[in-house]
């Protein structure tokens, strides 16, 4: 650990400790990095929180190796973290945020932690890839997911990028454009420029799953998306929102941003309205509405 208290645990996860009253687990997408979503969890940690970024599994490593990784091995390389901070700190508050598939991860985290996990939030939720932006010949897929050509097949990822900020996008571009199929340097600031087939057939699975489990996860859910998300429409986010059984969740709507949030034009608005939504289902915060609701009973008495 540094002076800053950052840390790297294994695999070049991001950590940053801070008090043990709340724990935040923030987890990146499908062929992301950590670096998606460092800007939060900087913005968590001047709150005191203790904030840990894991990298999934096998990301970082050559495409020919992440091709072959499993939706499970994914989850299990996020639960793996989530399960050593939980110990590690002893929070009182638990929170699990995740952008992307990410998002997906942090649910499943919520349907097998129900005592353990405070409070969700949902980034850029990915079950389907029905975006502006999206290759028109993306929706012919399900035919490569009994062939063999699911094996060998990419895309390679084209400009806006999920960015609609010019100057970050410049950036990412400068990268993707130059990247080869097998060049890694770049990727743990970047990600990956080239897409395999495989993990759309892994993360259909993983959707699969979730969809059977949305019922039993009643811990309070934050939902954020953009309206011009350009990989994923609103679908997305409607379709958690109705079939989750939380009795606390909510749909932020974002004006000014694409897929990234965590890093685009609005991802100070995004911290904030995360912060706001896990001060309110606190344990501190639930305490607070009860004391309230206690002081109505009595002055009505």
């Amino acid at each position: 650990m540094n002076g800053n208290g950052a840390s790297h645990g294994k695999d070049e996860d991001l950590l940053l400790r801070g008090g043990n009253k709340n724990l935040l687990v923030l987890i990146h997408g499908l062929t992301g990095t950590p670096n998606e979503v460092k800007h939060l969890a900087r913005f968590f940690h001047k709150k005191d929180y203790s904030v840990i970024c894991p990298r999934l599994a096998n990301h970082g490593k050559p495409l020919s190796v992440l091709k072959k990784t499993t939706w499970q091995e994914f989850y299990e390389s996020a639960r793996y973290e989530f399960v050593r901070c939980l110990k590690d700190t002893g929070s009182n508050n638990v929170f699990v945020g995740g952008l992307s598939m990410g998002a997906l991860l942090a649910l499943l985290l919520a349907d097998e932690f129900p005592d353990k996990v405070t409070a969700v939030s949902c980034l850029s939720p990915t079950l389907f890839y029905d975006g502006w932006n999206v290759p028109w010949y993306r929706h012919f897929l399900p035919l490569a997911y009994y062939t063999p050509v699911k094996h060998f097949a990419y895309f390679k990822e084209d400009s806006p990028y999920g960015i609609k900020n010019k100057s970050i996008r410049k950036r990412v571009h400068q990268f993707f454009s130059k990247a080869s199929l097998h060049d890694i340097s770049g990727v743990g600031q970047f990600g990956y420029a080239y897409f395999p087939v495989t993990l759309l057939c892994q993360l259909r699975l993983l959707v699969n799953h979730l969809a059977q489990r949305f019922h039993a996860i009643k811990v309070p859910v934050q939902i954020i998306q953009a309206k011009e998300d350009d990989m994923t429409s609103m679908k997305n986010a409607q379709f958690i929102y109705d079939r989750i059984s939380s009795s606390i969740k909510e749909i932020v709507l974002l004006e000014n941003s694409y897929h990234i949030i965590t890093a685009d034009q609005e991802r100070g608005k995004v911290s904030s309205k995360m912060s706001e939504f896990f001060n309110k289902n606190s344990c501190e915060g639930n305490l607070r509405v009860n004391r309230k609701m206690i002081r109505l009973v009595d002055q009505r008495i």
